[in-house]
């Protein structure tokens, strides 16, 4: 990635706007990321501070981040000793990947103080630093081992990282850049600009040595693009991002699109977020995947064994029979014998048949036996029957909740669907905590061309509560025919809906379901009086009659513009 000590030089550029604001909330939404809401008159806006690995960075966010109920320690002291502080001033140093922001702060004993926070943005080694205005650590996101050379913790003095003796090109003259390039010495002028200038990336060096020009024009251009930036993202063909920069990039020969930006926060931020977000995702969701693929395996084979029994009780009949025709011929069977062989008058051909005996048992015992087991036989089949009903229910549920979690794009979500796990008694509770607030339900809303709202459901709580509790009897319900997904009702009160809600509505349907990478999904709709829930029934299960069918392709935004 090309945040490089030159693109951080442009953030700092737009940091400036921070001096004189005052902190109004700390919040630290991951282990390594702090955010401050900062504001002065005729300014607010909030700042991300990142020393994640591979997405560390500084700037202005517009994103709104998940932040967990209760705040880490590190968050804590930040808000001790920040909170309502004032920026004085925002510093880089040199043209190296480390940022300083140095407040006008009130500690507890009403004394003012300077403290500062350093973010260093080192590829391997980022780090978020609260530094005391004498130089102590306060902490840091990432403490250093007692072993280590720079000493990062709390008490210890702080360091900066050590510097790799590199030509500030913003601060020293163009000779003395031209000089360290020559003592480099090296036939590639790209190897040679990244060994000789500080806050170079790779992607920036082999920009520049594609210039055709005299090596001290280049780096005037390079000079100029510091102070003149233009803020360029590469994307791939389908929008993926790819690398971003503060000059035009033409290295890759038309394999990427590019997108301008006016600012480089507003880069940064589509960038990152999408990418940091989808991790935080994935890394919370993990163990609710593991657990629903354990519990789904755990079902199926569960269900595999009662399958098995119950084909193994199909000869049921057969126990029927052989005691009524031992019973028939009580007369003609010897005491102790181990078979018995008589005609079988339910057999049109009247054939001899043998019957196995136990020795042990009279021959009337052994007919009793018989009528013993297959009554056995026969409760035996109708309790599997019920059970491997419940079994099939169990798979279809979990497999939505499984379906539901593909579709989560906030930890709010995650935490929706760990908590009806947790009701539904597949996570213990370990601890009793603090009830907390009834948040509102986070259901996807859209806005017909008719005017009628539609509601989407983003998992079986909000499935069950836009059809049982929000929706009338005349509203309209729409869901993927025979697949997972999310079920979505068109507020309508009864009205007829035009041919063209029908088809806007079952296109979410198909685009929130399993089907959504697929075409010509069939989804069914039905007025919500026909739709019922019955009781004991798990999260988000219905059923319904009196459906119609519609063949659709998934809803794209992009083409509905």
């Amino acid at each position: 990635m090309a945040f490089d000590g030159g693109f951080l030089y442009t953030v700092t550029r737009e940091l400036q706007e921070a001096v004189d604001c005052h902190v109004e909330k700390i919040y630290q939404p991951a282990r390594d990321v702090l955010v401050l809401s900062l504001r002065k008159k005729g300014f607010a806006k909030k700042l991300v501070l990142s020393a994640a690995s591979g997405t560390a960075r500084v700037h202005f966010t517009e994103q709104k981040y998940d932040n967990p109920d209760t705040p880490p320690m590190f968050c804590m002291l930040a808000r001790k000793i920040f909170s309502s502080a004032k920026i004085v001033e925002v510093a880089q140093k040199g043209l190296e990947r480390v940022l300083e922001f140095t407040f006008d702060a009130t500690n507890e004993m009403g004394d003012r103080i300077s403290p500062k926070i350093v973010c260093e943005l080192i590829t391997g080694s980022s780090n978020i630093i609260l530094v005391s205005q004498d130089g102590k650590i306060y902490d840091a996101v990432h403490r250093s081992d007692i072993e280590a050379d720079r000493l990062i913790v709390s008490g210890a003095t702080y360091k900066y990282p050590d510097s790799q003796n590199k030509v500030n090109i913003i601060s020293a003259d163009i000779e003395a850049a031209l000089n360290k390039i020559s003592i480099v010495k090296k036939e590639d002028l790209s190897q040679a600009l990244l060994q000789s200038l500080e806050g170079v990336s790779p992607l920036v060096c082999r920009e520049l040595a594609l210039i055709e020009d005299s090596v001290e024009n280049i780096l005037q251009k390079l000079k100029h693009s510091l102070h003149q930036s233009e803020y360029i993202m590469l994307c791939k063909h389908d929008g993926a991002p790819v690398d971003f920069c503060y000059m035009p990039v033409t290295q890759y020969s038309g394999l990427y699109n590019t997108k301008k930006y006016d600012s480089p926060s507003k880069l940064l931020d589509a960038f990152y977020f999408e990418r940091e977000n989808a991790a935080r995702i994935h890394k919370a969701s993990t163990n609710i995947t593991k657990l629903l693929s354990n519990l789904i395996s755990r079902a199926n084979r569960r269900m595999a064994v009662r399958q098995k029994e119950l084909a193994e009780n199909s000869n049921r009949e057969d126990l029927r029979i052989n005691g009524e025709l031992l019973k028939a011929n009580l007369y003609a069977i010897k005491q102790g014998s181990s078979v018995a062989r008589v005609q079988n008058y339910y057999d049109e051909n009247l054939s001899l048949i043998e019957i196995p005996l136990d020795v042990a048992l009279t021959p009337a015992q052994n007919a009793a036996k018989y009528f013993k087991d297959y009554k056995k036989s026969c409760a035996a089949v109708q309790s599997l029957g019920t059970l491997i009903e419940n079994d099939k229910q169990e798979i279809q549920y979990l497999e939505s909740v499984q379906e539901s979690l593909t579709r989560c794009k906030t930890i709010a979500d995650i935490a929706e669907i760990r908590e009806e796990l947790s009701s539904g008694g597949y996570i213990k509770q370990t601890a009793k905590k603090q009830p907390r607030k009834k948040q509102q339900a986070n259901f996807e809303e859209y806005t017909s061309r008719e005017g009628y709202r539609i509601l989407v459901g983003k998992n079986n709580t909000q499935n069950d509560y836009i059809t049982c509790c929000l929706a009338s009897k005349g509203d309209m319900w729409f869901h993927t025919k025979n697949i997972h997904g999310s079920h979505v009702v068109v507020l309508c009160g009864g009205e007829e809906l035009s041919d063209e809600t029908v088809v806007f509505a079952a296109s979410l349907a198909a685009k929130n379901s399993k089907a959504a990478n697929s075409a010509n999904v069939p989804v069914d709709y039905t007025p919500i009086k026909y739709v019922k829930k019955p009781n004991g029934a798990k999260a988000g299960m219905v059923i319904y009659t009196t459906n119609k069918t519609v063949f659709v392709d998934p809803y794209n935004k992009e083409e509905d513009k």
